[in-house]
C-alpha cells in the first residue's frame, strides 16, 4: 500500500482551515493544522511532512518570513495559500522558494490538483533508471543523489529547482517552452499568468553563478521559452 502523503496546514482562519482540512482529508491525505506562524514552523520542523500549506499573513510571525527561514532547511514541498494577490507578493513568495503560489479563494478541486501535482513529482518508480551524471563545465548534475555542484562543491536546491535544472540540462541546447515545462513538471498546462517558472529561474541563475542580465548557461529565448546552453 502507497504510504499516504502528509500535510501541514498553516493557517489562522480557523473555518477555512477546516474547510481545507476537510478536502484533503476526503482525498486521502493525512492533515495536521496549525494557526500560528511561529508553532507552525516549529511544526514544520519537528515532524515529516510531504508539503506545507501556508498562509501569508499569520500571527505570530509573517507567512512570508516562516517561508523564507523555513525553506533553509525543510526539503519538502512549500505551497503559498493566500489572499495576497499582488503580483510583487507572487514574486517574492516563489523567489523565497515556495513550489506554488495560489490565491484565495481557491475551488477545492483546483487546490487538490496543483497539490496533486507536485507531490506527483515525488514518486519515482522502482525500475525507472536514474541515469548517468551530466557535466557542463563547472555544473554537474548527479541523478542518483540528486544534487547539483559547482567547481565540485555541492549547491543546496529545493525538489522544484532541481527538477527544472534536470528536466533543462536533459534537453541542453533545445528550446524549451513554458508550456513544457509546466506539462511535464506540474501536469498542468500553462496560464500565460503564472510566475512561478519565471521565479525559479531566476533563483537557479544565482545559484549557478549565471548574469541575470546576460545568462550564458540558462537562456530567455524571447516568446518561445528556455535555453540551457551547451559549452
Amino acid at each position: 500500500m502507497d504510504a499516504v502523503a502528509r500535510i501541514l496546514l498553516i493557517e489562522d482562519d480557523e473555518r477555512l482551515a477546516q474547510l481545507v482540512a476537510d478536502a484533503l482529508r476526503k482525498a486521502g491525505y493525512a492533515v495536521a493544522i496549525s494557526g500560528d506562524g511561529v508553532a507552525g514552523e516549529a511544526l514544520a520542523r519537528q515532524e515529516m511532512f510531504d508539503l506545507v500549506l501556508l498562509d501569508g499573513h499569520l500571527p505570530g510571525k509573517d507567512g512570508f518570513d516562516v517561508l523564507r527561514d523555513l525553506r533553509r532547511d525543510f526539503t519538502g514541498r512549500i505551497v503559498m495559500l493566500t489572499a495576497r494577490d499582488d503580483d510583487i507578493d507572487q514574486v517574492l513568495g516563489l523567489e523565497g522558494g515556495a513550489d506554488d503560489y495560489i490565491t484565495k479563494p481557491v475551488a477545492p478541486r483546483v487546490l487538490l490538483a496543483r497539490i496533486k501535482a507536485l507531490l506527483r513529482r515525488d514518486v519515482v518508480p522502482a525500475a525507472q533508471p536514474v541515469g548517468e551524471a551530466l557535466h557542463f563545465g563547472p555544473l554537474t548534475l548527479l541523478p542518483q543523489s540528486r544534487e547539483l555542484r559547482l567547481n565540485g562543491e555541492p549547491v543546496p536546491l529545493t525538489t522544484a529547482e532541481y527538477e527544472l535544472l534536470h528536466f533543462l540540462a536533459q534537453r541542453a541546447g533545445q528550446v524549451v517552452s513554458r508550456d513544457d515545462i509546466m506539462q511535464n513538471l506540474r501536469g498542468l498546462e500553462f496560464d500565460g499568468l503564472d510566475r512561478a517558472i519565471d521565479a525559479r529561474i531566476s533563483r537557479l541563475r544565482k545559484k549557478i553563478g549565471d548574469d541575470a542580465h546576460s545568462p550564458s548557461r540558462i537562456k530567455t529565448v524571447r516568446g518561445q521559452g528556455y535555453l540551457f546552453a551547451i559549452d
